[in-house]
């Protein structure tokens, strides 16, 4: 920045105060009243007084006495008054007025003992100039030095405390992209309450959101450097099998294959939670979210047919017209849905039951999605970290999962402007509810 902003406030600021300064002096002395400036007053009482005295002494003693009272004045002060006989023009030539304060030449007669009648003008314009403040437009110089000086004071206390929240804005900014992510800037702002203080708050936020950005993002690429190393193991021990026993080859193709198809799943799965965060799917559709959520329920019905549990839904055969629709990825959303479903299933017994159930708020115009079981539930602190991508679940057998199917959810539902919470029942099991926008299409 190189104090750029600090030198234009401090010039910008320095003159206005100085105009300011200035110009109420200027207007106090043009429009001040019948208020008359100290050098009007003086010139005026000193030449009414001089005239007055030559005057008296011309009548009295006579031109001779007169001009040698004026040889006693100073020299400058001696061609102030004129004196000549009455019948030539006057020796002073009118004074041209510069101001309204300017004072005319003064003018009287007088009659010499020997008869003599003489003009005497006196031009008071020297004793105003004698008395007239120093300084631009007669602005008294103790006033011109105060505005500079407390105007370049005021200016820079200002420049300064504008400027040094952004210069540390600006330092902050760069060790972020140096990779210190930690650097945090509200409490170097002090007690700032104003917009600047407010961008040092929103540049924490931003900076702990990065750090917590990058910080998932390091744990998942450790966490699936971990999951990957187990499927390739075994799948590295069973191609050293098949070598030193070669009648067991259809087996290891046989635990080839399995591995190879969990690795599939595991990196399409990552691949579908990055898309998810990323924000890279297209979410411009309208799709039913009733005829959405009712496809999973009868898919998870067939699949839970195996372990005897049960999935109901408050969802007829048909769905209801009544209900909007919803903007958005129908394949994203149905891929999060059955996740939860899923997950439910996964986590109940023979016989229980996963029930599934949509209701639009037609209130505050979003849809309610409440999938609950009768399984185990969780304990308060796993339920902090249920979202998590790789947090599995207690109970589950080895294989099942990898712990990326909630926080696909998670993300599919955030990406649709909606909210997902996940909290025990009172009486036995889990609910997961799922909150979602109506799209510009729904009912009203």
């Amino acid at each position: 920045m190189r104090l750029r902003l600090f030198w234009k406030i401090l010039f910008l600021f320095w003159l206005t105060f100085m105009v300011i300064v200035e110009g109420m002096w200027v207007v106090y002395a043009l429009y001040g009243g019948n208020h008359k400036p100290l050098d009007v007053e003086v010139a005026e009482r000193f030449s009414h007084q001089q005239i007055a005295t030559a005057q008296a002494v011309l009548q009295r003693d006579g031109i001779d006495s007169l001009r040698a009272v004026m040889a006693a004045w100073p020299a400058e002060e001696q061609g102030w008054l004129t004196v000549s006989p009455a019948g030539q023009a006057p020796a002073v030539a009118p004074n041209k007025p510069r101001d309204r304060y300017a004072l005319p030449p003064l003018e009287v007669t007088a009659t010499a003992p020997d008869g003599t009648t003489y003009r005497l003008s006196y031009d008071p314009s020297g004793l105003q100039a004698r008395y007239r403040p120093p300084g631009p437009l007669s602005i008294p110089l103790p006033l011109v030095i105060f505005g500079m000086v407390g105007g370049l004071l005021f200016a820079a206390v200002l420049a300064w405390y504008l400027t040094k929240p952004i210069r540390r804005l600006r330092d902050g900014f760069a060790e972020l992209a140096q990779g210190r992510l930690g650097v945090r800037l509200k409490k170097h702002m002090g007690r700032r309450r104003d917009e600047l203080a407010d961008l040092a708050r929103d540049f924490d936020s931003m900076a702990e959101r990065l750090q917590q950005l990058i910080a998932s993002r390091e744990r998942m690429l450790h966490v699936v450097s971990h999951e990957l190393r187990s499927p390739l193991a075994r799948i590295h021990l069973a191609v050293g099998l098949a070598r030193q026993d070669p009648l067991r080859v259809e087996s290891t193709l046989k635990r080839i294959e399995l591995e190879s198809k969990r690795l599939d799943k595991m990196v399409g799965e990552v691949l579908t939670l990055a898309r998810a965060e990323s924000g890279s799917q297209q979410l411009d559709d309208y799709f039913d979210l009733a005829s959405l959520a009712l496809t999973v329920a009868n898919d998870a019905r067939f699949e839970a047919q195996s372990s005897g549990v049960m999935v109901e839904t408050n969802l007829g055969k048909e769905p209801s017209q009544e209900h909007p629709t919803v903007k958005g990825n129908a394949e994203l959303l149905r891929r999060a849905l059955e996740n939860v479903v899923r997950n439910a299933m996964r986590h109940s017994a023979t016989g229980q039951t996963v029930r599934i159930e949509v209701s639009p708020q037609w209130s505050d115009k979003h849809f309610v999605i409440k999938v609950s079981d009768e399984g185990p539930g969780m304990e308060p602190k796993a339920l902090e970290t249920f979202f998590e991508p790789f947090v599995q679940g207690h109970g589950l057998v080895d294989g099942q999962g990898f712990g990326l199917g909630l926080a696909i959810a998670q993300k599919a539902v955030q990406a649709h402007g909606g909210s997902i919470k996940a909290q025990n029942r009172p009486s036995r099991g889990l609910i997961v509810t799922i909150r979602l926008p109506f799209g510009p299409a729904g009912a009203t």
